[in-house]
């Protein structure tokens, strides 16, 4: 696998220790309802230029609505040859679920 199934805890974490770029692949709608920090919205643009000109070593943390879309983008990447991709477990609305019961 070339990417790795993270949950909500480690992807705190992570953010916090090494700023990973950021990446929301759900729609443009819900992404400017709400999104995470500093995440960018995923469109082909983005995608094409990452691949030509991204930091394939600088992580890249990737989440969708409930985790399953954001799996197959981390493999896109991880077939790239970007070295640290991650996948939020339960997507976003885990997120904000554990956001809740904080």
């Amino acid at each position: 696998m070339k990417y790795q199934k993270i949950s909500v805890a480690d992807a705190k974490k992570l953010m916090a220790e090494s700023q990973p770029m950021v990446l929301d692949c759900r729609d443009v709608k819900d992404y400017q309802t709400g999104h995470l920090q500093d995440a960018l919205h995923v469109h082909e643009g983005l995608k094409e230029s990452l691949i030509k000109r991204g930091d394939k070593q600088r992580g890249l943390l990737i989440y969708c609505y409930y985790g399953h879309a954001s799996e197959h983008l981390a493999e896109f990447f991880g077939d790239f040859g970007f070295k640290a991709v991650y996948s939020l477990e339960g997507g976003y609305s885990r997120w904000k679920e554990n956001q809740q019961n904080a």
